[in-house]
C-alpha cells in the first residue's frame, strides 16, 4: 500500500492504530471517588506538606507521548518505505529481466545505472520476484534467481570498451528462452543494427521499459596531422544546446611523470553534432603525447590513443668527405644537426651501417656517387616508405650523376656544373625565394626577406619538372624538387646544407621546412593486406571507463584482424606492437558516425533520475524507543522518584570523565616516550596490513641503527594525523595506498606546520615495480591528491652530490623492495655552485622536508619479532645486496634528519682554515 511518498510492506499491521483511542481511555480511567468521612484527628495534620505527591490521574501530555510511542512501533513494524516504486494500478509481478548494453557509451552514467538497478533489485526482493541480469556485451544466458543474490553482483559490474553489434543481439535473442518476463533495458542511447528486431523478441515475452541517460554521447576520433598541427574532431550523438568541452593531451614530461601536456578548448554550437580544432605543439612535445581525452568523460569512446604517427622520427645524417678541418660552421652536417635534434633522433655512420636500423629519413649532404649495393639498398628502403633527403654541393655539381638519364635516387635531371648569382665573378643579385604554391608541403610558411640564394644546381627542363617542384626562387628556377618512389619519396635541395650557397640554413624557415618534410615521412596507416601473416602483441589496453591498463599476458592478435575485425573480448582497444612499428586500435574510427536510438512510440522510455527507496522501519522503532525512555523519566519525575535516575546519570558522567582522564594520561605517556628517546613514526592509512608492514619496517630499520650507529630508536609509533601531535617525531614514513582516506583540513594544518618546522615525510607509493613515481599508477595518482594541500617546495630527482648520498654511507642507488626510478627531494637553489676543489655543491642549508619515491622501503626493512626478514627482496646474493642498500638508505635518511646538512657544511672547511691562517 502506498500513501503519498511512503509505502508499506505489511499494511495490515496499520489496523492496530485503531486500538489507540481504546488505550487512551484505559490510561485515562479514574477509579471511583472515595466516600468522605470526617475524623476529628485529621485536624492535627492541617498545615503539613507531603513532598512526595502523586497525581490522581495521568497528565494529558504524558498520555500523548505514550500514544506516539505506540504508534511509532505499529507503523515501524508495518514496513514503511520512503519513495517506493509505484507500478500504476498494481505492483508488477512475475519474473524480471534487467538488460544492460554495458558498452563504452553506457559508461558515461554507469554509477547512475547501478543505483537504479540496485533499487529495482531491492524492490523485486521485497516482492519475491525471480530476477535475471544480462549484459549484452558479454552475451551470457540469463538465469532467474533471487533478487538479493543478484544484488550482491551489482558492485562488480563494469562496461565493456566496445559497441554492441547485430551478431551479439542475435546470440542474445537465442538465449532468452520461451518464458514470459518483464524487461528493463538500460540502453546506451546509440542506434545499432538489429536493435529493432531484438526489441520485438523482448516484447513477445512481456512488457519492455527502456532506461536511458539524458546526457548526449560524446566521442573523440583519432588525431590527424595537418601542416604540423594535430587536428582533433569530437562527435556528439544528438543535437543539443551549445556546450564547451576540453580535450587534454596526456603524456610523459621530461622528468618521466605522467601529466596533461596540453589542452584544446572546443565548443559545440547549438544543434551541432561535430566540432573540430587544431592543436599546435612543438615537435618534441608532440612526440611525448600518448593519448587524447575529453575532460570529464569517463568512457572509452572519449579517449584516443596515439601510435607512431606522432612519435619522434629517426633521421640518419650522412655527408661527403669532410675537408674543412676544425671549421664547424662550414660542416655540411652542423646546421642539419642543429635543426633536427629537437624534433628527431639522429643517427650517424656509414650508409650501409644505418640502413639496418630502418630510419624514417636519410639525409645525404653533398653525396654524389653511390655504389651499386648502396643504391640498391636505398631504393628498397625508399620503396618501403622511407624519405631520402638530398642536398647539393660542389661534388654533386661536378659529378655526372643524373645528367643524360635521370638517376633513380634523384627527383630530376641536373645540368653540368652549377649556377652562381651575386658573386664577385657573376652578374646580378642573390635570388630570394618565391611564395610556396598550393599543394607544396611548405604551403603557408612565411618567407623571411633576408633569405637569399647565391648558388645552386640547376634542373634540366623536363615534362615532369613542373609537377616535381615544391619550392622555387623568384626567377622560377627550382629550389626544392621531389619524386615519389613506391611508398616513399626522394627530395633534393638544390643548395648546400650549410650557409655556403645560401642563407637558408641560417633562418628559422630551414627548421620549419625540415620539420614539414620529417612529418611527411611518417608511414601511412597500414591496411589489412600489409598486416596479413603477422602477429601484433598488445602493450596497453583500454577498459570501458577509458582507463589505460597493461595488457599483461593477453595473447597476440593476427594482423589481418587488427584493423578491420570488430572490437570484442578477443580484440580490445589499445596499443599493439608489431614488426618495426606500433598501431593504436581505438574505439572510435575516423569514419565513425554516432546516431541516437529512436524508440517506437509504444515503448516507455525513462531516465536514470530516480529517488532511492529508503526503509523507515529502523528510524521509527528508534524514535519509539526514545519516546518510551522519555516516558520513563517523566513518570519518575511525577512520582518523585527521579533521584535514583540522577545518581545513575552522575555515575555515567563520572565514568566518562575517568575515561577521558585515562585517555589524556595515555597521550601524556606517549608524548613522554617520544621525547625521551628517538621514535620513528609511520602514518596510519586505514589498511591494517599496510600499517603492520610499515611498523615492521621501522622496527627493522631501528635495529640496524642501534647496531651500526649511536642512534638507539625506541619502538616505532603509529601516528593518527587527526588526533596525534606531530612535533615529537623528526621523521614520518607515509606509505601510499589507492584507497586511503584524505586527511581533514585540521590535519593538513598540522602537517604544514610540521614540514615548515623541520620535519621530514618519506612518501612511499610502493609501485616502482609497475609505474615508478608518478600518476601512472593508482598509488601515484592518490599521492598527487593527498599532497596537493601541502606546502611542498619545488622538487628534483636526488642529485649525485646531495647530502643524502653521504650522511653515513656513500650511496649511488636507493632501492627498497623494488629497484625504481629516482628519489625526489627538495630542489637545489638556482645559485648553488660547486666550490673549486670540492666534489659537491653547497646545496640548500636545511633538511629536505619531503622525500618521495616508490621503492617500498618498509617491506625491505621489515622484520618480525625474532628479527627475521618478512618479505623477499630479489633473488640470492643480489637480493640480499639490494636489502643491504635499502638499510643503508634508511640509515642515511635518519642521519640526515638528525644532523641536517652537516656533511654539506664541510665545503666551508678550506675557507675557514684559510681565514684562521692554518
Amino acid at each position: 500500500m502506498i500513501l503519498g511518498p511512503i509505502g508499506f510492506a505489511a499494511p495490515w499491521l496499520l489496523w492496530a492504530l485503531v486500538a489507540l483511542p481504546i488505550l487512551w481511555i484505559i490510561l485515562r480511567a479514574v477509579p471511583p471517588a472515595p466516600i468522605r468521612r470526617r475524623f476529628p484527628g485529621v485536624a492535627l495534620l492541617l498545615g503539613l506538606k507531603d513532598e512526595d505527591s502523586v497525581s490522581d490521574r495521568t497528565p494529558w501530555w504524558l498520555l500523548l507521548l505514550r500514544m506516539f510511542a505506540v504508534a511509532a512501533v505499529i507503523v515501524g513494524l508495518a514496513g514503511p518505505v520512503l519513495n517506493p516504486r509505484d507500478e500504476g494500478e498494481g505492483r508488477a509481478s512475475g519474473p524480471l529481466l534487467i538488460l544492460l548494453d554495458s558498452s563504452w557509451a553506457g559508461a558515461r552514467d554507469w554509477a547512475a545505472q547501478m543505483g537504479v538497478i540496485d533499487a529495482m533489485l531491492a524492490e523485486a526482493g521485497r516482492d519475491g520476484r525471480p530476477t535475471a541480469l544480462m549484459q549484452l556485451s558479454k552475451a551470457e544466458t540469463p538465469v532467474f534467481q533471487a533478487a538479493e543474490t543478484l544484488r550482491s553482483r551489482v558492485p562488480g559490474l563494469t562496461p565493456a570498451p566496445w559497441a554492441i553489434g547485430d551478431d551479439v543481439l542475435e546470440r542474445a535473442a537465442d538465449m532468452l528462452g520461451d518464458g514470459q518476463f518483464e524487461t528493463r533495458w538500460f540502453s546506451d542511447g546509440l542506434a545499432q543494427p538489429g536493435r529493432t528486431e531484438f526489441l520485438e523478441v523482448l516484447e513477445a515475452r512481456g512488457p519492455v521499459t527502456v532506461h536511458e541517460s539524458a546526457r548526449p554521447v560524446l566521442a573523440l576520433t583519432p588525431p590527424v596531422l595537418e601542416d604540423s598541427q594535430i587536428v582533433l574532431r569530437v562527435l556528439r550523438a544528438a543535437p543539443a544546446p551549445e556546450r564547451d568541452i576540453t580535450v587534454n593531451a596526456h603524456g610523459l614530461d621530461p622528468a618521466g611523470v605522467w601529466r596533461i601536456l596540453a589542452n584544446l578548448p572546443l565548443r559545440f554550437d547549438e544543434g551541432a553534432v561535430e566540432t573540430t580544432g587544431a592543436l599546435s605543439l612543438p615537435p618534441e612535445l608532440r612526440a611525448r603525447v600518448t593519448r587524447f581525452e575529453i575532460a570529464g568523460e569517463a568512457q572509452a569512446g572519449a579517449v584516443t590513443l596515439t601510435d607512431d604517427g606522432l612519435k619522434r622520427r629517426e633521421v640518419a645524417l650522412i655527408a661527403g668527405r669532410e675537408d674543412r678541418e676544425g671549421l664547424e660552421l662550414l660542416s655540411p652536417l652542423h646546421y642539419l644537426q642543429q635543426a633536427l635534434s629537437p624534433t628527431a633522433d639522429l643517427l650517424e655512420g656509414g650508409l650501409m651501417d644505418v640502413l639496418p636500423a630502418n630510419p624514417d629519413v636519410i639525409v645525404l649532404a653533398d653525396v654524389a656517387t653511390l655504389s651499386g649495393a648502396e643504391q640498391a639498398a636505398l631504393l628498397e628502403w625508399t620503396n618501403e616508405g622511407g624519405l631520402l633527403l638530398r642536398f647539393a654541393g660542389q661534388r654533386v655539381a661536378a659529378s655526372d650523376v643524373s645528367r643524360s638519364d635521370e638517376d633513380p635516387l634523384m627527383p630530376v635531371r641536373l645540368r653540368a656544373g652549377g649556377r652562381t648569382v651575386g658573386g664577385a665573378m657573376s652578374w646580378g643579385e642573390p635570388k630570394a625565394l618565391a611564395p610556396f604554391v598550393e599543394g607544396s608541403p611548405f604551403q603557408g610558411l612565411a618567407i623571411p626577406s633576408d633569405v637569399t640564394v647565391s648558388a645552386q644546381v640547376m634542373a634540366q627542363p623536363d615534362p615532369t619538372l613542373a609537377d616535381r617542384v615544391i619550392a622555387q626562387l623568384t626567377d622560377g628556377t627550382p629550389l626544392v624538387t621531389r619524386k615519389r618512389i613506391g611508398a616513399g619519396q626522394v627530395v633534393l635541395f638544390h643548395v648546400t646544407a650549410n650557409a655556403e650557397w645560401s642563407s637558408l640554413p641560417l633562418s628559422g624557415l630551414f627548421v620549419q621546412m625540415l620539420e614539414r618534410l620529417a612529418v611527411s615521412s611518417a608511414m601511412a596507416p597500414p591496411d589489412a593486406a600489409e598486416l596479413e601473416g603477422t602477429i601484433w602483441q598488445p602493450l596497453e589496453v583500454l577498459d570501458g571507463f577509458g582507463r589505460l591498463k597493461d595488457a599483461d599476458n593477453r595473447p597476440g592478435v593476427p594482423g589481418e584482424r587488427l584493423l578491420e575485425a570488430p572490437l570484442g573480448p578477443d580484440l580490445l582497444p589499445g596499443l599493439y606492437d608489431g614488426p618495426e612499428r606500433s598501431v593504436a586500435r581505438n574505439v572510435i574510427a575516423a569514419d565513425t558516425v554516432l546516431t541516437p536510438m529512436e524508440w517506437p512510440a509504444r515503448v516507455t522510455v525513462e531516465g536514470l533520475e530516480r529517488a532511492p527507496e529508503t526503509p523507515l522501519a529502523g528510524w521509527l522503532l528508534a524514535a519509539a524507543l526514545l519516546l518510551l525512555t522519555a516516558d520513563i523519566l517523566a513518570s519518575l519525575a511525577l512520582s518523585g522518584r527521579l533521584w535514583p535516575a540522577r545518581a545513575v546519570a552522575l555515575l555515567a558522567l563520572t565514568l566518562s570523565l575517568g575515561a577521558v582522564q585515562e585517555a589524556r594520561a595515555q597521550d601524556d605517556a606517549r608524548a613522554i616516550l617520544a621525547t625521551e628517546e628517538l621514535a620513528l613514526a609511520h602514518v596510519l592509512t586505514g589498511d591494517a596490513q599496510l600499517d603492520d608492514t610499515a611498523r615492521a619496517g621501522l622496527r627493522g630499520l631501528g635495529q640496524v641503527l642501534n647496531f651500526r650507529t649511536s642512534v638507539e630508536p625506541a619502538e616505532p609509533i603509529a601516528v593518527d594525523l587527526e588526533l596525534d601531535d606531530l612535533t615529537f617525531y623528526p621523521i614520518l614514513y607515509w606509505p601510499i595506498s589507492a584507497n586511503q582516506p584524505t586527511p581533514s583540513a585540521e590535519a593538513y594544518v598540522k602537517l604544514n606546520d610540521y614540514l615548515r618546522n623541520g620535519g621530514l615525510i618519506l612518501f612511499d607509493t610502493r609501485d616502482a615495480d609497475i609505474a615508478g613515481f608518478g600518476a601512472a599508477s593508482p598509488n601515484g595518482a592518490r599521492l598527487q591528491r593527498l599532497a596537493a594541500p601541502l606546502d611542498i617546495p619545488p622538487l628534483e630527482p636526488l642529485p649525485e652530490d646531495h647530502v643524502l648520498t653521504r650522511t653515513f654511507y656513500l650511496l649511488t642507488d636507493f632501492p627498497g623492495r623494488h629497484m625504481g626510478r629516482a628519489v625526489w627531494v627538495e630542489a637545489a637553489p638556482p645559485d648553488a655552485e660547486q666550490i673549486e676543489g670540492m666534489p659537491f655543491r653547497n646545496l640548500n642549508d636545511g633538511v629536505t622536508p619531503v622525500v618521495i619515491g616508490g621503492n617500498d622501503w618498509a617491506a625491505a626493512w621489515a622484520v618480525n619479532e625474532r628479527g627475521d626478514p618478512m618479505f623477499p627482496v630479489g633473488r640470492g646474493y643480489a637480493g640480499e645486496r639490494q636489502r643491504e642498500l635499502a638499510y643503508r638508505f634508511g640509515v642515511n635518511l635518519v642521519m640526515h634528519v638528525l644532523t641536517g646538512n652537516y656533511k654539506s657544511d664541510q665545503v666551508h672547511v678550506p675557507a675557514l682554515l684559510d681565514r684562521l691562517g692554518q
